[in-house]
């Protein structure tokens, strides 16, 4: 029996193996990719290396075996995600995995935007496929907004169709840990439910704007704008149209209050306050 965490190169999936390495020995750790070569510092650490590609089913057979803890991390194509992740849930089911947690959506079924669409239909088919479940319904990366000061610094300005609404956003670091905690501790605790993972504070984008000025010591300001003009300067500045559209209807969610939920449930699992926007704010500015 292994612990198990797909999409091991990526972003998050990394982060849930350094997490996973703090507590528990390297000979337990598998992760499952696509590219060998990627993965070869987590081999030289003791991590096993499963190869298989959500896109090729027959490659998923050898990825999974009874009685693994195995983390799902979603897909990132937007669009393809469904048919990748029901390739997963049918290896860890033919295998006898002994859980499957997937890193879904905060709000889960009652997420009203687009981006929660695929995550609502891996959440149902997962349901219906019988497997020991716990949905990780993460929130907003914090990075999400960090990733992208440059433009910010350089503009000056923050914009956004999100009017005053609120972002409760957490670390990636802080949604690995939990997803760690989850596959490490009693799986009777964490069978069959489902946790609402969000920061311990939810911040307007003025307030974004006014931390970066402070921090950054040059004058930021927040632009709100209509949806329209706000999908005219994203597909202007070279974002695809479509992923552009899924920003933009993101932020809407955001004025509606739906990326600002705070149930306590991501301190609760890692033993600690989240990562507060203002560090993470920091340490990109130092990372600059």
């Amino acid at each position: 029996m292994s612990i198990v965490v797909t999409g091991a190169t990526g972003q998050l999936g990394r982060l849930v193996i350094d997490a996973l390495l703090a507590t528990v020995p390297a000979a337990s750790v598998a992760a499952v990719v696509r590219d060998k070569e990627k993965a070869a510092d987590l081999a030289e650490r003791g991590v096993e290396l499963r190869i298989a590609d959500y896109d090729r089913p027959e490659t998923l057979a050898e990825a999974f075996e009874a009685g693994d803890r195995v983390l799902l991390v979603s897909g990132s194509e937007v669009g393809r995600r469904v048919p990748q992740h029901a390739a997963v849930l049918g290896a860890a089911k033919t295998a006898g995995v002994a859980q499957l947690a997937y890193t879904s959506i905060l709000g889960g079924p009652e997420a009203d935007f687009d981006l929660a669409v695929e995550h609502q239909e891996t959440e149902r088919l997962i349901l219906a496929s019988g497997l020991p479940y716990t949905f990780l319904r993460n929130g907003w990366y914090s990075e999400n907004y960090t990733a992208n000061l440059a433009p910010v610094l350089a503009h000056g300005a923050v914009v956004s169709n999100a009017g005053e609404g609120r972002i409760a956003s957490a670390t990636r670091a802080d949604f690995a840990a939990a997803a760690a905690a989850v596959l490490t501790g009693p799986a009777e605790e964490h069978l069959n439910r489902a946790y609402e993972l969000s920061g311990d504070t939810a911040w307007s984008l003025a307030e974004y704007a006014a931390e970066v000025a402070a921090q950054s010591g040059r004058e930021v300001t927040y632009s709100n704008v209509p949806a329209e003009a706000h999908l005219a300067i994203l597909t202007g500045a070279g974002v695809p149209e479509a992923f552009a559209g899924i920003l933009v209807d993101v932020d809407r969610a955001v004025e509606r209050g739906a990326l600002a939920l705070r149930t306590g449930d991501l301190a609760r699992l890692i033993g600690r306050p989240t990562t507060p926007i203002a560090v993470t704010i920091r340490e990109a500015l130092n990372a600059s």
